[in-house]
C-alpha cells in the first residue's frame, strides 16, 4: 500500500488576475499572461502542464527541484508547494493526468544514502495534487545513471487505455568522456496506474556518448496514437530519430531516421546558460480530418548560429515516412526561436507551440509565442504571450524546457521570466480564435442530461449515444478524484438513464458541493457540472 503524504500547503492560495485569465480572448488581441509563482519564489524552472480531463478546471505545474502548483479553478488561483519522496525529488520535472483524472509527477532521484540519478521516480496523486505517495522507482540498474525521463498516458479507447508509459536516456556514468562509456533510451511501462512499472527496454539501436552533448542520445517523449500505438522521437548524431510500437510498448521495430539536425541538439542561444533543440513528439487522436498524424518539433541552427528556428515535421503512416521541416516560427528575418514544446488537443487536433522569441527585441531581450494551427501543422499563426520582454543572464540557470497542453479548444502555455536574476514562473490561457470551428470534425456523438443543481439523493443522468461501443459513466469530484463509477460495460448506440444515489463507491453518501459527470463511448467525450445542496 502506498504512503500518503500530505504537502505543506501554508502558503495557502493567492488570487491572480482571475476576471483577465478566464475571460475569452478576442480574435487578435494579446491573452493576459500571469504570475503563477509565490512573489517570493525566485528559483523555479524547467516546467511542466497538464489539464485534467475528467476536470479540465484542475491544472497541475511542475517545476525544478521539486515544485508542484496546483490550480482547481481554471487558472484563477494557485497554490505553490514541494514533493518530497524517500528516494529524493532532484528535478527534471513531468506531470500528466491519465484519463481517471489521477495525477502523475515523474522526476530525477537523489536519495539519502543513495547515489544521485539512480533512477527516475513516479509519484501519483489521486486528489489532484493535494496528497501524494512515496513514489515508485523505475529503472534502477546501479551504477549507472537515469536522466532526463518522460511520461504520456493512454486515454483513448483503445486496448491498451490506462497503460503509462516512460521514456529516458540512461547514461553508463554521467559526464563522461571515456569512449567506454555510452548512452540508450530506454522505456518502461505501468498497466496498474503506475503502482509498478516494468524492467527497462532499450528503444534506441544506436547509442551516444555521456558528455551530454550532440553526441549523447537524449530528448525522447513518448506519445500515443488513436488506436494506442506508442510513439516517440530522440536527438543524437546530428539527426532526429523515431521508433514505435503498435503492442502497447511490448516491442518496438528499428530506429527510423527523421530528419536531420544540422549542428545538433545542444547549441549555444546568447544569455542564455544553456539551450538544446530536443524533439517534442505528439499525436492527434482527435476526430479531425488529421486524425492519427504524429508531429515531431524540435529546433536547431541550420540557419546559422544567429538564427535558431523551431521546425516540424509529420507522418500520416505512423512514423513510416516524414515531411520534411517546415519552419513554426513565421518571421522574416535572423533572430532567435528556441525551447519550443507542443501539444495536440485530443478534442479539436489543433497544433499548438510555445518558444522563446527574440523578433521583436534588441541583445538577449526575449519574448514569448504560441504558434496556433488549426490545419494540421501546414500553416501556423504567432502570437506573443509574454506580457514585456525580459533579459537572462548566462550565469543563472534557465532550465532545459517549457510547457504546454490543450483541452478542448483550451491551450494553457507556461515559461520561466527572469528579473535581474530572479526566475518566475508564468502563464496564459488561450481560447480558440472566434470564427475558428476549432474542432474541424462533427461534434461528439453523446447527448447527455443532468441537474445543474439538486436538493435530492437520487441524481437522474440521461444519455444518447449514436455508436455501438465501450461506455463508460463516471462521477469526479471538483479535486478530480472519481468518486462513482456508474457504467462501465460495451452498449449498443441508444438512450439510457442511470441514477446516480448521491453516494461514492463505498456507498457512503457524497458531501454538498460540486461534482463532474463524465460520459465517455470510444473516444467521445461529454462532461456535466451538478451541485448538490443538502
Amino acid at each position: 500500500m502506498c504512503k500518503q503524504s500530505n504537502i505543506n500547503s501554508s502558503r495557502g492560495l493567492f488570487l491572480l488576475l482571475a476576471l483577465l485569465l478566464l475571460s475569452a480572448i478576442p480574435a487578435g488581441a494579446r491573452p493576459p499572461a500571469i504570475q503563477i509563482t509565490h512573489p517570493n519564489t525566485t528559483s523555479a524552472e524547467e516546467l511542466s502542464i497538464s489539464i485534467n480531463p475528467a476536470n479540465p478546471q484542475v491544472l497541475a505545474v511542475g517545476a525544478n527541484l521539486s515544485f508542484h502548483f496546483r490550480s482547481s479553478d481554471g487558472g484563477a488561483t494557485w497554490t505553490e508547494d514541494h514533493l518530497s519522496s524517500s528516494m529524493g525529488v532532484a528535478g527534471d520535472p513531468c506531470v500528466i493526468f491519465d484519463a481517471n483524472g489521477d495525477l502523475y509527477y515523474s522526476h530525477l532521484s537523489n536519495p539519502a544514502g543513495g547515489s544521485w540519478l539512480d533512477r527516475i521516480v513516479v509519484q501519483k496523486s489521486t486528489d489532484g495534487g493535494l496528497t501524494w505517495n512515496d513514489g515508485v522507482g523505475v529503472g534502477h540498474n546501479p551504477p549507472k545513471d537515469q536522466d532526463k525521463s518522460w511520461l504520456a498516458a493512454d486515454r483513448t479507447g483503445s486496448p491498451y487505455r490506462d497503460n503509462l508509459y516512460m521514456a529516458w536516456t540512461e547514461f553508463d556514468t554521467y559526464g563522461s568522456s571515456a569512449t567506454k562509456d555510452s548512452t540508450r533510451i530506454l522505456f518502461a511501462r505501468s498497466l496498474d496506474h503506475g503502482l509498478t512499472w516494468s524492467d527497462a527496454l532499450r528503444i534506441s539501436d544506436r547509442g551516444g556518448n555521456c558528455v551530454d552533448e550532440d553526441e549523447t542520445v537524449e530528448g525522447a517523449v513518448p506519445a500515443v496514437g488513436p488506436d494506442g500505438q506508442v510513439y516517440m522521437a530522440w536527438s543524437g548524431h546530428d539527426q532526429i530519430w523515431f521508433d514505435r510500437s503498435f503492442d502497447g510498448g511490448v516491442t518496438f521495430g528499428q530506429d527510423i531516421v527523421i530528419t536531420t539536425q544540422p549542428g545538433g541538439w545542444d547549441f549555444a542561444i546568447p544569455g542564455v546558460w544553456r539551450a538544446n533543440g530536443m524533439p517534442i513528439t505528439a499525436c492527434d487522436v482527435s476526430s479531425s480530418n488529421h486524425r492519427g498524424r504524429v508531429y515531431v518539433v524540435f529546433s536547431d541552427q541550420r540557419n546559422g548560429i544567429d538564427d535558431t528556428d523551431v521546425f516540424l515535421c509529420y507522418s500520416d503512416n505512423q512514423g513510416a515516412t516524414w515531411s520534411l521541416p517546415s519552419r513554426v516560427n513565421d518571421d522574416t528575418g535572423a533572430s532567435q526561436q528556441f525551447f519550443p514544446w507542443m501539444t495536440v488537443d485530443p478534442m479539436t487536433g489543433a497544433v499548438s507551440v510555445v518558444f522563446y522569441d527574440r523578433r521583436n527585441t534588441m541583445g538577449d531581450a526575449t519574448e514569448v509565442t504560441l504558434a496556433v494551427s488549426h490545419d494540421g501543422g501546414a500553416t501556423f499563426t504567432n502570437m506573443i504571450v509574454s506580457d514585456a520582454p525580459f533579459t537572462p543572464w548566462d550565469t543563472v540557470f534557465f532550465g532545459d524546457y517549457i510547457g504546454i497542453d490543450s483541452w478542448d479548444g483550451i491551450t494553457y502555455a507556461t515559461w520561466m521570466s527572469m528579473d535581474e536574476g530572479d526566475l518566475s514562473v508564468w502563464a496564459v490561457k488561450l481560447d480558440a480564435p472566434s470564427g475558428v470551428d476549432s474542432r474541424a470534425a462533427p461534434e461528439t456523438h453523446l447527448v447527455m442530461s443532468v441537474p445543474a443543481a439538486t436538493s435530492s439523493s437520487r441524481i437522474r443522468i440521461s444519455f444518447t449515444t449514436y455508436d455501438d461501443g465501450p461506455v463508460q459513466l463516471s462521477v469526479f469530484d471538483i479535486r478530480g478524484h472519481r468518486v462513482r463509477s456508474l457504467v462501465t460495460e460495451s452498449r449498443a448506440a441508444g438512450h439510457y438513464t442511470e441514477m446516480w444515489e448521491g453516494a461514492d463507491n463505498a456507498g457512503r453518501g457524497v458531501s454538498s458541493g460540486m461534482y463532474i459527470v463524465r460520459l465517455e463511448v470510444g473516444r467521445d467525450v461529454v462532461t456535466r457540472k451538478v451541485v448538490i445542496a443538502r
